[in-house]
């Protein structure tokens, strides 16, 4: 049965996009993901070897300075290899402006019970309109 939850979308416009559930319990630096293929490249990171590419990747945050987040939500972009879209439990500043500047739909503010359900390989939508995030 299909759960949804409200949200608090950051970027995405009037976006909606719909894929698997990547969670990852680790904060990300989008530097360190091939950016041709979207496959995680940090070693010993729990995604190195897992591709970011058209997931709806949930987040607690991103990690590293501007010039790399940036470059690396960049690189993804430009090669059609990065996320659907991004959750987020604790947006930073860099990531932020990353995703507005790429045009990536971040979305922050879900409650406790969004994070204890959503799990890997469960079908997302994601709706920067309505603010809505549906599970199933």
């Amino acid at each position: 049965m299909a759960k949804q939850f409200k949200c608090h979308t950051i970027s995405g416009g009037e976006q909606v996009v719909e894929g698997k559930a990547l969670v990852c319990p680790e904060s990300i630096c989008f530097y360190m993901v091939d950016f041709k293929t979207g496959i995680v490249k940090e070693e010993g990171h729990a995604l190195d070897g897992v591709s970011l590419k058209d997931v709806i990747l949930v987040i607690p945050s991103g990690k590293g300075s501007s010039v790399v987040q940036d470059e690396g939500l960049f690189g993804m972009k430009a090669n059609n290899a990065g996320p659907k879209a991004i959750i987020v439990k604790t947006p930073d500043t860099v990531l932020v402006a990353g995703c507005i500047v790429m045009e990536y739909p971040l979305l922050d503010r879900l409650d406790d019970d969004f994070n204890k359900l959503v799990k890997d390989g469960d079908q997302v939508k994601v709706d920067c309109k309505e603010g809505t995030i549906t599970v199933n």
